[in-house]
């Protein structure tokens, strides 16, 4: 049996054998030279990724677009995330960026670095578009002032005033900004003898370490001085308002960007240098309520304001708002002519002032813009006789000196910055803000990004560039025939209302003048001036019918 010769059928098997087995020995021994090599490798590992994204895409349920195009898909998310960086530097003009151009951006750089701030050729604005604006120039200019003039905020309750610049550095709390960023704001401010506002964060060691001048804001949280369950704490605020290096206190009742809403700090962002600060425990979520727990009628208001002045041993004591109904505000000038108190400033916060985190819906749609606040403001002092008692102060958008001659036209005393001043120290308008990944150092937590920013050189940048810009608006004021803002009138702003038409501010506007409202009210603040209540905020209407 085991010498049989085999079958046809199993001779042509091993026939056949005999022909494959050295093909694929020889084919085995290609496959691991090839398995050996690291060209095939190279190809097959990244083969083999996109093979199990594609698989993921096509299985996954949450985006449409990834199931239907799988791999390709990706392309769209990628240049979604890059769009804002594209649009910036390749496809805006130098007119078109928001919520600054890039022109006025550059113009802020320009004089940080103390380089020349001026244009070839001409504008790039066109002045024919309804809604332009225009300084008018005098055909006797005066000489421009060498000694740039202060304002003295201090009304007749106060017993330390304080003279304020033209423009100093607008509300921004550590913990928004990172350290490195307010020690240059501070030390910046030291440097050019001007104001910086600390934001609703409470005074940090990086505002007082380099001694610049502070107001303090105080909002619904009171933070650095607050109670433990959230309320306001007479002995803390006394204590610290006392410091030499404190010369104002600001209570925050509302802000531009996000008027008539609170605010959320998440526990973990609650460090313990944040909550050493801001006087609340580590670790813990920080909610900032919408409202004061201080007052809630317009008198309440005006108490407190007198108290905290008290508090504060005569410092000038103010409040900010965001205006939106002129008859709550006119309710608050009859309860200071009630009450023979005034607080010694307001500052008006316009609705496209920046913030860093805000719900669109209220940043687009809530408050009114600087301007018209401003003359609402100014308006209601005069009319109700307050105005000399009191200063005003705008904040909202003001980065050149031409922003800064057209709100004093307006109303305003003095000037605050939030936005240039960030350009000032590096801010690129990146607009991460609400992430922690600032890319230049600014508005982070992140130690590693704000390294970035040198305190020494951006320090001097706060201070050339505040020099230059107040320097530009008394050079506009000088063009325009005006030594200093007491100087400047309504008739001296322009604005062109259609192609073939252009009305002055004096023109467009009604002014009243001093104690109007109380003599006898124009027909078009009559109704306002007669509703407001000193002891209610909101005026009640019977609405018949839907």
């Amino acid at each position: 049996m085991l010498g049989a010769r085999p079958t046809g059928h199993k001779r042509d098997v091993l026939k056949t054998l005999a022909l494959i087995l050295p093909g694929a020995a020889a084919a085995l021994a290609a496959a691991g030279a090839v398995l050996l090599s690291p060209w095939w490798w190279a190809a097959a590992v990244p083969s083999a990724a996109l093979v199990l994204v594609t698989s993921y895409d096509l299985l996954q349920r949450r985006h449409s677009i990834l199931r239907n195009y799988p791999l390709l898909g990706h392309l769209r998310f990628a240049l979604e995330a890059l769009r804002p960086e594209i649009q910036q530097y390749f496809i805006e003009r130098n007119i078109d960026g928001s919520p600054f151009d890039r022109d006025t951006r550059s113009i802020v750089y320009e004089r940080a670095k103390g380089t020349d701030a001026e244009e070839p050729f001409g504008t790039e604005l066109d002045l024919l578009r309804p809604g332009s604006e225009y300084l008018t120039p005098s055909m006797a200019p005066h000489p421009v002032r060498a000694d740039p003039p202060r304002v003295r905020v201090g009304g007749p309750d106060c017993t330390e005033p304080y003279d304020m610049s033209l423009l100093n550095v607008s509300a921004m709390s550590f913990g928004s900004l990172s350290a490195n960023a307010v020690l240059a704001l501070n030390t910046g401010a030291q440097l050019g003898g001007f104001a910086h506002d600390t934001g609703e964060g409470g005074v940090s060691e990086y505002h007082r370490r380099p001694g610049g001048d502070l107001v303090w804001e105080i909002g619904t949280g009171y933070f650095g001085c607050r109670t433990d369950d959230g309320g306001f704490d007479e002995r803390q605020f006394a204590e610290k308002a006392a410091h030499p290096q404190v010369k104002c206190v600001s209570l925050k009742i509302s802000q531009g960007a996000k008027p008539g809403i609170g605010g959320v700090l998440p526990g973990a962002k609650v460090n313990a240098e944040i909550a050493r600060v801001r006087g609340v425990p580590q670790g813990e979520t920080v909610v900032s309520p919408p409202f004061h727990r201080v007052y809630s009628t317009p008198r309440e208001l005006v108490s407190f304001l007198a108290r905290m002045r008290e508090l504060a041993g005569g410092k000038p004591v103010g409040f900010k708002l965001c205006v939106g109904s002129r008859r709550e505000f006119l309710a608050v000038c009859k309860a200071m002519r009630e009450a023979g108190v005034t607080p010694d400033f307001i500052v008006v916060d316009g609705a496209e002032g920046g913030t860093g985190a805000a719900p669109l819906e209220f940043a687009d749609h809530v408050g009114l813009p600087l301007g018209d606040g401003l003359m609402t403001v100014h308006n209601a002092l005069v009319g109700s006789g307050l105005r000399d008692r009191i200063r005003i102060g705008a904040s909202g958008k003001v980065a050149t000196g031409s922003d800064l001659v057209k709100r004093l036209v307006q109303g305003a005393d003095y000037t605050n910055s939030a936005r240039a001043m960030m350009f000032a120290i590096g801010c690129i308008q990146a607009q991460r803000c609400h992430t922690n990944t600032c890319p230049v150092g600014v508005a982070t937590q992140d130690e590693r990004r704000a390294r970035a920013l040198d305190v020494g050189d951006k320090a001097q940048r706060v201070r050339r560039y505040q020099e230059a810009t107040v320097k530009s608006a008394l050079q506009i004021m000088a063009a325009m025939g005006v030594d200093d803002a007491r100087g400047l009138r309504p008739h001296m702003l322009l604005q062109r209302v259609d192609p073939h038409t252009v009305r002055s501010y004096a023109e467009l506007y009604a002014w009243l003048a001093p104690g109007e409202l109380i003599a006898s009210p124009p027909e078009s603040w009559a109704a306002d001036w007669k509703a407001a209540d000193p002891d209610r905020f909101t005026h009640s209407t019977r609405r018949t019918g839907r």
